[in-house]
């Protein structure tokens, strides 16, 4: 069985090696973006299919030593060669199974401010920071597309993006005292937080004519011109009804661009919740309403403590967790994913 999966990955790695240099596929942007995609993925199939045949080559050296030789060294070798060839079939097995669309993809993080009035917005701010420095942990590149108070939009790039930041989508919720609360009450509040896989031109085809874009002059605070000239964009998407408004940057033409690939993003996202909606891949169903009662993680600031309620695991570390420490939670959550895909493998194939 594991043969012949093995004999499968090397055969389609082989394949799409030579289409990623076929000029016939260069010259079709889809096409080529769509062999990309697959070649990445499957290229670290075909690493693991190679250690697999490495560590079986091994195993069968080891066995013919034993045949000859009792020793205890070459049993150990053959033992370790053994288990690491059960760990390498598990991960062919999920490498294998259809994985999702956006894992290799840059994201957009859309934070904003929940229950809680002011308190919900300052702590939408504690998120913000936290997911950046987690982003510069993981040696992933930052851009701030839109800050302001309560709401908080940027982008992550680098391989794999999405496939980590997908598990801080959803209601994040905090309990501890405001510095505004005189009485030393504890107040809890929430900031709700979507991630969206940024998308390429060849995802999502805008057409010009389906826009609606208005100029108007920047609000709040600003440096010498951002009050002064028409600068800010609001960009409306007539057949969605998607309203993307940019105005951090001093250009017209900055706003524009930075408020394009926001709408981009929530367009394909919107493309993918209806192809997905048995999956409840919807924009509201990863944010929720913002409410108390929902959540995927609660930041609890008297104890220390930050629970995740998706995979049951707390952690009292706050102030680490708060600086970017978050790979426990994400390996937690990537685990249970894998776990849940080999169930349905087996399922499927049973």
């Amino acid at each position: 069985m594991i043969e012949a999966l093995v004999e499968q990955i090397e055969a389609r790695f082989a394949e799409l090696e030579s289409q990623i240099v076929d000029p016939a596929v260069i010259g079709d942007r889809l096409r080529y973006a769509e062999v990309g995609r697959e070649y990445r993925r499957m290229g670290k199939a075909n690493a693991l299919a190679v250690e697999w045949r490495r560590a079986v080559d091994d195993a069968a050296g080891a066995r013919e030593m034993l045949d000859d030789d009792e020793d205890s060294e070459v049993r150990e070798m053959l033992e370790t060669a053994k288990a690491r060839i059960a760990e390498l079939e598990e991960e062919i097995r999920v490498s294998m199974v259809d994985p999702d669309p956006n894992d290799d993809k840059d994201v957009i993080v859309e934070i904003q401010g929940g229950a809680g009035g002011e308190e919900g917005g300052l702590f939408a701010g504690d998120v913000y920071r936290m997911l950046v420095k987690y982003a510069e942990r993981r040696g992933f590149k930052t851009e701030p597309l839109q800050v302001s108070d309560g709401k908080y939009t940027f982008a992550v790039k680098g391989d794999g993006a999405f496939s980590v930041f997908k598990w801080e989508a959803g209601t994040h919720r905090v309990q501890r005292v405001p510095a505004t609360e005189t009485q030393g009450r504890i107040h809890t509040s929430t900031c709700t937080v979507a991630v969206l896989p940024e998308a390429e031109d060849v995802d999502v085809h805008i057409e010009q004519s389906d826009l609606q874009i208005d100029v108007y002059r920047s609000s709040g605070p600003g440096g010498q011109s951002v009050n002064t000239t028409d600068s800010a964009v609001r960009i409306t998407h007539k057949p969605s009804g998607v309203v993307v408004s940019m105005q951090d940057e001093k250009s017209q033409l900055q706003n524009r661009e930075k408020a394009l690939r926001v709408l981009r993003a929530r367009l394909y996202e919107h493309a993918i919740a209806e192809q997905r909606a048995e999956q409840s891949a919807a924009r509201s169903a990863q944010v929720g309403t913002g409410d108390r009662a929902e959540k995927i993680r609660t930041y609890n600031f008297g104890e220390g403590r930050v629970t995740d309620h998706r995979v049951k695991v707390t952690r009292y570390a706050l102030e680490a967790i708060l600086e970017g420490d978050l790979d426990e939670f994400t390996n937690a959550l990537q685990a249970d994913e894998k776990r849940r895909l080999l169930e349905l493998q087996a399922a499927s194939g049973s």
